[in-house]
């Protein structure tokens, strides 16, 4: 990814703390401050749930943020506004296909053992008794929970 990203040409930095905010709503002045203080360094609505939805897959996941603004409490650069959102959307595009594009290129056919364990997620998550277990929501869940319920 690290690598993928500087070929595209894009600004990047690898760690971080996300905050996940309910949208779509711009923040007020306050709730840009509280996060400032709790020191989350980008503010979001999607990524609480994709990531705990590729944890639940064993997916191993990361963020790819594209920044448009410095939220309300910069006042050097003003208000947020829809224009000024879209207008700098708009010029991340292209280093957003071109991104996406060397990912999809150069990512492994064969899933590797993860190093922070994300591919065995799940391994102590199912508590209920193999005989208590609904079949039809064992169908259900066999998709993202195969390895752990067992294929067949």
């Amino acid at each position: 990814m690290v690598e993928a990203c500087g070929d595209a040409g894009a600004t990047f930095h690898v760690g971080g703390t996300y905050v996940c905010m309910e949208g779509p709503q711009f923040s007020t002045r306050a709730e840009s401050e509280l996060y400032r203080s709790w020191g989350a360094d980008l503010i979001g609505m999607t990524n609480l749930q994709e990531a705990k939805l590729a944890r639940e897959a064993e997916l191993c996941y990361m963020t790819v943020a594209m920044v448009t603004d410095y939220d309300c409490w910069h006042e050097v650069h003003g208000a947020v506004d829809v224009a000024g959102l879209v207008a700098v959307m708009n010029e991340n595009r292209g280093k957003a296909t071109r991104l996406f594009a060397r990912l999809a290129r150069d990512f492994p056919a064969e899933r590797i053992p993860c190093p922070v364990g994300s591919d065995r997620a799940l391994d102590g998550a199912i508590i209920t008794h193999p005989e208590a277990r609904d079949p039809r929501l064992l169908a259900k869940l066999r998709t993202v929970a195969g390895r752990v319920l067992g294929s067949g």
